[in-house]
């Protein structure tokens, strides 16, 4: 917990006094939010090629780092990074074993760079050092230990050629030039092999490059499996194309292609959900075994060399197990068990001795706290949809544990974002966070989300503010008809597209909810598409197709009509917006622009900016000073506990731009963090 050094022990909230040590009616003691939000112990990790090392993130002096150690013995391991400031997020070990590769953004700018520093230590080498320009990994192979694929936008900011860089000197060698191309897939021997653009349906042709150089027509993907379509490899020849296909079918299958002679077989599918993940053998290239998820994942065998090492990891740890990496002789495992309760579990396993050993758990503090469960439940849409959907009650308030409270709860409605993403099962800070101060949480996989077929995903075209709306609106109705939830006491919230839904939710049914607290959501449709970043020019006809095309009179209309800015005057409930200034998807001017237009109709709002992040608050200190003031937020308008805002503010570059008198304690907090 971040707490100030307890100028404010208490707040008066509408006369109320709140503290924090107090239990409350229901839910054990107070979790602190630096337990839930704050750097976690250690995350990520990630086994060497050759086994012999482990790799993780973990903090130094507050901010995450790669720590790299003996394979079996974490506690031994040593920062080999001394980031500062952003904290890095996103590594991968070299195919040398002595190497490690990691990329990081400014600011949240999502312009990529791509950096390597020894395994053992040493300096860093930012590989690739241009400025405004977004690295991204396009291929990593085994054969080229030394070498790796990169896409940069240097050239054309809206299209990445494609190099080949030593990650040993940095020297950089063109591979192919981009033209037009919104995505290019290559095989393990670094050759370009397909080449996919986007049609004006909002479909995409799929080219193939023959030896040649030259690009022959290969697929045509219609707009309606566009989401649900696509390469994922090939196999150790390079000569079969492993590929997601929904085309006559509903669901997205693996399939396989053999190139020579256009031969399609069905590897693995499943009539409600699309393949969700693949299991490959990391030199032999074979699939070894298909996920799919509707409510859990739930793995396919397909390779019954690797049955007794699944039976056998059953039985390790409770939870649902992902095998986040592999040695290239395939003899060493590393485990992470996934619980809704509780925290991530790694383990080491070897598969010749049929043995895990236990590594670390990446949040210990949370196992002296009393979690909530995520219940799956599917809840019908009026037009008859299945919307499946998870719900985390308060613990304590459940005692007949069927999931439905013995009596109704304040709720949080909470949307995400994509929208083309879903919703899974598993531990969410943000579900037992809210839990914990009394809450039901209902996160809903409305149409548009993914996972569930093209016909579930193709619903949801043109109908944001629309049947997507809908959907939330018929999950809020079913909470509140099985005693779920109090009618008068339903807060919406969310990230992206649910911070989208949240300003719908109030310009659009304004009597629905009791508050809403938008993150980094657009407020205008038009704004939104014309102000894309210029590397998802070349995927603009997708989303035109599936939202709206501001480029013609009717599309245009059709936009504005589902654009939140427009209804201003309709907001009659609360509004809580949090914006990074340097978003590059859900640019800050959709935040200012709906701020300014409800303060030209007097409308109060509270609005949280952060300078120093883009989509989505990542740096720690800032994520927590938002929650601190969503908490406090929510505890005003729904009636839930809460934990003062203390010094959740140090570190963070939290700037409340209006509205502070509107969240209790907030003033205070500010002046507090400005004297210190």
């Amino acid at each position: 917990m971040l707490s100030d050094p307890r100028v404010f022990v208490l707040l008066f909230c509408g006369g109320t006094l709140l503290g924090c040590a107090s239990p409350g009616p229901s839910g054990g003691p107070l979790i602190p939010r630096e337990v839930l939000f704050g750097n976690p112990d250690k995350a990520g990790g990630q086994l060497s090629p050759d086994a012999t090392q482990l790799a993780f993130l973990a903090p130094v002096d507050g901010v995450l780092n790669i720590w790299v150690g003996p394979a079996d013995r974490p506690d031994a391991a040593k920062a080999i990074t001394h980031d500062k400031g952003r904290g890095i997020r996103q590594y991968f070990w070299a195919y040398d074993s002595r190497h490690i590769l990691y990329l990081q953004d400014r600011g949240g700018d999502e312009n990529w760079r791509v950096y390597c520093v020894p395994a053992a230590g040493g300096e860093v080498r930012d590989l690739t050092p241009f400025e405004g320009v977004q690295a991204q990994i396009e291929a990593v192979s085994r054969k080229f230990p030394a070498e790796i694929l990169v896409g940069l936008n240097n050239r054309d900011p809206q299209l990445h050629d494609v190099y080949r860089v030593n990650i040993l000197t940095g020297d950089r060698q063109l591979v192919l030039q981009n033209e037009g191309f919104a995505n290019l897939i290559l095989d393990d021997d670094y050759a370009v092999r397909f080449g996919q653009k986007m049609t004006p349906d909002g479909g995409s042709e799929l080219l193939e490059r023959t030896a040649g150089g030259e690009w022959k027509p290969f697929a045509r993907i219609g707009p309606e499996d566009s989401l649900t379509t696509g390469p994922a490899g090939f196999d150790k020849t390079n000569k079969i194309l492993y590929l997601l296909d929904s085309r006559g079918r509903d669901t997205g299958a693996l399939t396989t292609v053999e190139l020579a002679t256009g031969k399609q077989t069905v590897v693995a599918e499943h009539p409600r959900a699309d393949v969700d993940d693949v299991m490959v053998h990391p030199t032999e290239r074979t699939i070894q075994a298909v996920a799919f998820s509707i409510e859990r994942k739930e793995w396919r065998i397909l390779d019954p060399s690797i049955a007794p090492d699944f039976a056998y990891l059953k039985t390790v740890a409770p939870g649902d197990f992902e095998i986040t990496s592999r040695s290239l002789d395939d003899r060493h495992w590393l485990v992470v068990y996934l619980q809704d309760d509780g925290p991530a579990r790694y383990y080491h396993y070897d598969r010749g001795a049929k043995k895990a050993k236990f590594l670390f758990t990446n949040r210990k503090a949370l196992e002296a706290h009393k979690l909530a469960k995520m219940h799956p439940v599917t809840i019908k849409a009026r037009d008859g949809l299945d919307l499946v959907s998870y719900l985390t009650l308060p613990p304590g308030s459940d005692p007949d544990h069927n999931a439905r409270p013995a009596a109704p709860l304040p709720m949080v409605l909470f949307v995400h974002g994509g929208p083309w993403a879903r919703d899974d099962w598993g531990y969410n800070p943000y579900h037992q966070w809210l839990a914990n101060r009394g809450y039901a949480v209902l996160a809903v996989n409305f149409r548009g989300s993914t996972g569930f077929g093209k016909r579930f995903v193709n619903a949801g075209d043109k109908e944001w503010a629309g049947k997507m709306h809908d959907d939330l609106l018929d999950a809020v109705n079913w909470a509140i008809a099985e005693k779920i939830a109090h009618p008068q006491k339903v807060a919406i919230m969310g990230g992206s597209y649910g911070g989208y839904a949240t300003l719908v939710g109030l310009t659009f049914t304004p009597e629905v909810f009791a508050c809403g607290v938008d993150i980094v959501g657009p407020s205008s449709l038009v704004t939104l598409i014309e102000s894309i970043p210029p590397y998802w020019k070349p995927m603009l006809d997708l989303f035109t197709a599936r939202v709206g095309d501001p480029r013609t009179p009717e599309g245009r209309k059709s936009l504005l009509d589902r654009s939140p800015i427009q209804y201003v005057d309709r907001i009659r409930r609360p509004l809580l917006i949090g914006q990074g200034a340097n978003d590059p998807r859900v640019k800050q001017a959709e935040a200012d622009q709906i701020v300014a237009a409800m303060q030209q109709k007097n409308i109060p709002v509270t609005y949280v900016l952060f300078p120093d992040e883009g989509h989505g608050f990542a740096r720690p200190p800032n994520n927590m000073a938002f929650n601190a003031i969503t908490e406090a937020f929510l505890s005003r308008h729904l009636g839930g506990r809460f934990e003062p805002i203390g010094d959740d503010f140090t570190g963070s570059s939290v700037q409340v731009k209006t509205g502070a008198e509107g969240v209790p304690g907030l003033v205070e907090a500010l002046r507090a963090f400005q004297i210190h």
